[in-house]
């Protein structure tokens, strides 16, 4: 490492462990909960890598997290940002096989806001040529996501409902579900997005404001019976609609799009209808996931990106120098991912 610098630049956390408070995915400041800062290039531990970073995202999870309000604590002061993809220029002993490699990374010993970011090499995905940095910053959170989630729907039939629909992931899960021969819901909040969806291979696209929801749900429900909801937003509107489907439904929440706690009207249903509530972390996923099978999708990940079918929706790219000062106001662009580069 003697010819790497010895600080980086940084956005750093500005308070630690959770917050009493939860308020959703949303900041009207970033400088409420980051500062840019100078840090030291961190060194590679056994079974670790150095990564310069090339590019990195900013999904939903790492908003809730740098608020307090994710499943792991912060610590004041380390890098905030979950995801990304660079260069491999340093290595601890066991993890030398990719040195030199570019790879997309989960940060697991420091922050990916960071020019230099240290993880697990287990928490490393070699990247063909063809995968862009853009794609490459983006190409485990929601892929990898959109892939485990998809082919737990399809064990349970041929529909499935996706709330937040036009996000990056549910788009990535709608084309999957048309390629697949699967039949997706939609459920999104913005009209304007219907037919892009019904293009991505949405079997039905409904708008959460319409008055007649429900009743539109329950029509659609009983007839294409959907039997898995992979739910984002996780409010009264997903409940009432989970009491909706048929017998042995599961209702999977990955997110906390809404600020709204829930509560269960119709309790007998888990009883007598067979049906259940769960959970879904990659994290986990990645954990129990014997590797032939995380390598099969991975493979599969890269090839839609390379061929084309899936893409990365980029609304703006910004700078480790600028991230602080307009984070906020690229977040309010809802066409795409923002995206930061050294």
């Amino acid at each position: 490492m003697t010819d790497l610098p010895q600080t980086m630049k940084a956005a750093i956390l500005k308070h630690g462990g959770y917050s009493a408070t939860s308020t959703g995915p949303v900041i009207e400041d970033a400088a409420d909960w980051l500062e840019a800062a100078e840090l030291p290039v961190p060194n590679p531990g056994p079974g670790q890598v150095l990564i310069r970073l090339r590019a990195s995202s900013v999904n939903p999870s790492d908003l809730h997290f740098i608020k307090g309000e994710y499943g792991q604590p912060r610590l004041k002061g380390a890098a905030a940002g979950f995801e990304g993809c660079g260069d491999v220029v340093a290595t601890g002993k066991g993890a030398e096989a990719l040195n030199g490699q570019r790879v997309a990374f989960v940060a697991a010993g420091s922050g990916a806001w960071a020019e230099y970011i240290v993880t697990q090499m287990q928490m490393c995905i070699p990247l063909r040529p063809d995968i862009s940095d853009d794609d490459g910053a983006a190409q485990i959170v929601n892929p990898l996501t959109a892939m485990a989630m998809v082919d737990m729907a399809r064990e349970d039939g041929d529909a499935f409902v996706i709330s937040a629909a036009s996000s990056q992931l549910g788009k990535l899960m709608c084309s999957l579900g048309r390629d697949l021969g699967l039949k997706p819901i939609a459920l999104v909040r913005r009209a304007e997005t219907v037919e892009m969806l019904k293009s991505l291979g949405a079997a039905e696209v409904l708008v959460t404001s319409d008055p007649e929801i429900v009743e539109k749900f329950a029509a659609i429900s009983a007839t294409l019976k959907p039997r898995v909801f992979l739910d984002a937003v996780t409010d009264q509107l997903s409940e009432k609609l989970f009491c909706t489907m048929p017998n042995r439904a599961r209702w999977v929440t990955y997110g906390k799009l809404s600020t709204e706690a829930p509560t269960l009207s119709q309790t007998g249903q888990l009883i007598f209808m067979g049906k259940r509530i769960e959970g879904f972390w990659l994290t986990q996923w990645m954990m129990s996931t014997p590797p032939a099978d995380q390598m099969r999708v991975v493979a599969e990940v890269q090839a839609r990106f390379a061929d084309g079918r899936w893409k990365t929706d980029v609304s703006e790219h910004l700078t480790l120098e600028n991230l602080v000062s307009n984070l906020a106001d690229a977040l309010k662009k809802s066409d795409g991912k923002v995206i930061i580069t050294p």
